[in-house]
């Protein structure tokens, strides 16, 4: 998490997921990539940083989104 708000305050984008860190904080495992989405979101917010809604996301990182996939 401090790597991941230091490259937001630097202007990045970012992302944070279990495929990344299995992580929340030093010792304490992340129960799913929503709870660390929820950590960094609220990390973002209170630094007055802009979070992308999921359209803004998907559009950003040109994905169909889920009604435009077969499974």
């Amino acid at each position: 998490m401090p790597l991941v708000t230091m490259g937001a305050l630097m202007g990045g984008h970012v992302r944070v997921g279990l495929e990344d860190s299995l992580f929340l904080d030093r010792g304490e495992m992340a129960q799913s990539s929503a709870s660390q989405v929820l950590i960094i979101r609220r990390i973002l917010e209170e630094l007055s940083l802009e979070v992308a809604t999921p359209a803004e996301a998907r559009a950003f990182l040109q994905a169909k989104g889920a009604d435009k996939v077969a499974f």
